[in-house]
Formats: C-alpha cells, structure tokens, sequence
C-alpha cells in the first residue's frame, strides 16, 4: 500500500489558508489541474459525506466524498469514488498547523491507497507531484504580495 506525504509552508494565516480550503466544491480555485467541480445531488460543499465530481483540464472525470471535516484542527479527509488512475481504496487527509511565530501555515497532505505494485512508482509521482505539489504551489501564489 503506496503512502504518500507532502508539506509545505505558505506565507499567510492558517485562517486564510482554511477559508480557501475548506470549500469541498473550491478545487478549481487553487489546484490548476481542475477545470470544474459540483457537489451531487445540491449538498453544501461542508457537509460530511457530499460527493464531489470534477474534471480535470485533460477532460479526465473524478468523483470523491468528504469523509471527515473539522474546522477546530483545520483538517479535512476524503476518498477517490472513481478515478481514470489504476488505484483502489484511495484515502486522503489534508490539514493545516499554524506556524505561530511567524503567522504562516503548515500544510501537509497525506494519502494510501492500493495499486498494482508495477503501477506504484508512477501513481506515487502522478499524486505527489502531480497533484499535491502541483496544487500546493498554486495554492501559495495565491497568498504571494
């Protein structure tokens, strides 16, 4: 079972950093490989449980449910429902630390899932880099002067 682990620190508030996270449905504003995102069946995008499908720029659809939301620890957990990607049982946390002396935040992402081992290598680097760096990076421009 493939792990992955990616951190990074963005200079702004944990406040402002959650505003911009904690929207199940706000992926297209911050993670660049998305192109559009809806909440099934007229849920709020807060509500444990809702299911998000997106789609990516390449026109590749994914379907995930929030399975964990907590605004007290700034954290936020979910599961890939259907996926183009060769996994399976795809669990995700993302969660935010403030860095207090310096009123920036930690952020680290966090997934599992199961795969074919020939698959692992290049899905750990499609998630990792793909996707959590690639989203991460643009998330912190977003915060830039």
């Amino acid at each position: 079972m493939p792990r992955i682990f990616v951190s990074s620190v963005i200079s702004a508030p944990s406040e402002n950093v959650w505003g911009q996270i904690r929207d199940f449905n706000g992926l297209p504003n911050w993670a660049p490989m998305v192109a559009e995102s809806h909440i099934q069946d007229g849920l709020p995008p807060d509500q444990v449980g809702c299911i998000r499908e997106f789609s990516l720029q390449n026109g590749d659809l994914i379907t995930e449910q929030l399975v964990a939301l907590s605004d007290y620890d700034m954290s936020m957990s979910y599961t890939i429902l259907s996926s183009p990607m060769a996994l399976d049982n795809y669990f995700a946390t993302l969660r935010l630390t403030p860095v207090t002396e310096t009123e920036e935040t930690f952020v680290e992402w966090s997934a599992e899932f199961d795969c074919a081992s020939e698959d692992a290598e290049q899905l750990i680097d499609t998630v990792s880099v793909g996707v959590f760096e690639t989203a991460l990076k643009s998330l912190a421009r977003r915060f830039e002067s």
